[in-house]
């Protein structure tokens, strides 16, 4: 089935799709990842965000920094796939969220805050890891950069 993309800013989002959006978030990394922590971090309005609707229904999601926001080059956070839509989207997910980084900001480094369990995912997109793995939030991490 086809996916329906959309990248918009804070102030274009309705609040149907703000609220989908903080749900799916809520959903897996704080229910489904057993995670307690603030999920909404204050840094939603500073972000685009990148929502895969399948049938109406939000099921892929990503939220993307430009360049000098959270890192150096551009950031790519929040990646996520509903449980119900996994098996290949992620890559979908990626390969748009990059997309979109060089339609808005041209080609530049993008970073990634990687749960250390995706390292060869995010490896097979380009992404090479900088340093130890590291503990966020209970979960190990990895920070990981793409070349522009």
């Amino acid at each position: 089935m086809m996916i329906a993309w959309a990248c918009n800013d804070w102030g274009a989002l309705d609040r149907d799709a703000l609220y989908d959006i903080l749900a799916l978030r809520e959903r897996v990394f704080v229910v489904e990842q057993k995670c307690a922590y603030q999920e909404c971090d204050g840094a939603d309005r500073d972000a685009l965000h990148l929502s895969g609707k399948r049938d109406g229904t939000l099921v892929a999601y990503a939220r993307i920094f430009g360049p000098g926001i959270k890192h150096e080059g551009a950031a790519i956070g929040r990646v996520i796939v509903s449980a119900e839509a996994r098996g290949g989207l992620g890559r979908t997910l990626m390969n748009e969220a990059m997309a979109q980084v060089r339609a808005h900001f041209g080609p530049v480094p993008i970073y990634v805050q990687a749960q250390a369990h995706l390292e060869r995912f995010y490896a097979s997109l380009g992404f090479v890891r900088e340093g130890d793995t590291y503990d966020e939030d209970g979960i190990p991490h990895v920070d990981m950069t793409r070349p522009a």
